[in-house]
């Protein structure tokens, strides 16, 4: 069985290795996939230092793709969650019905991908303004991080605290590189507050604006 080998340089991140671990015809099992080094990735913004062989049967991986889809789905509607702001402050989802709703999971404050999209969001706040839609990221930062993110980057909207994930986990946002890295998707939530657009997109973080703008003119 072969051995593929993923060699990453700092900052960028090469995934060509690792889609490439198919199956063998004929067979069910995947080659081994060898992550030799991973240093502060501009994609993700997540620092992996260590070496690691991952070698799984076809049927496991299929496994952890079917966990990782959302659970919550175009035309669903969202639990409702209550999580702190950047200034401390409760926020409660149901506060929002009766408007659009534009809320963004991130993996973390102060990476170079999700520092890109919280800009891009800031640069087109306005649009957002005109949509009379509410923009809304989440992470697992604190409070704390996030007011100082939102300080430095002039973000003016609001930037909530999913401390140990529990939030990400309940609606199912699916992580990247079999669940090591904290996946980017957006959800466009309508008036009555029904998922109309779920969009993943981990590489590009800037097209999570322009995906979310779209769907906001056709609501």
């Amino acid at each position: 069985m072969a051995l593929t080998s993923v060699s990453v340089a700092k900052p960028s991140f090469s995934v060509n290795a690792i889609s490439n671990a198919y199956c063998k015809p004929g067979t069910m099992d995947s080659p081994p996939v060898k992550i030799v080094s991973v240093g502060d990735s501009q994609l993700f913004g997540t620092k992996i230092s260590t070496s690691t062989t991952l070698s799984m049967p076809a049927r496991t991986l299929q496994t952890r793709k079917m966990i990782a889809v959302a659970k919550v789905s175009k035309g669903s509607v969202p639990p409702s969650f209550n999580l702190k702001n950047q200034d401390g402050r409760m926020v409660n989802l149901s506060k929002f019905k009766g408007k659009p709703v534009v809320l963004y999971f991130y993996p973390a404050d102060e990476t170079p991908g999700c520092t890109k999209e919280a800009c891009a969001f800031r640069d087109s706040y306005e649009k957002f303004k005109r949509a009379g839609a509410e923009v809304i990221g989440i992470s697992g930062d604190s409070p704390e991080s996030h007011k100082a993110f939102a300080k430095k980057y002039r973000l003016p909207f609001t930037l909530l605290s999913d401390e140990g994930n529990k939030l990400r986990k309940e609606w199912g946002v699916p992580g990247d590189f079999f669940g090591s890295l904290p996946g980017r998707e957006t959800y466009v939530i309508d008036k009555k507050g029904v998922v109309q657009l779920v969009y993943n997109n981990q590489f590009q973080p800037e097209k999570h604006v322009d995906e979310t703008l779209k769907m906001l003119q056709s609501l």
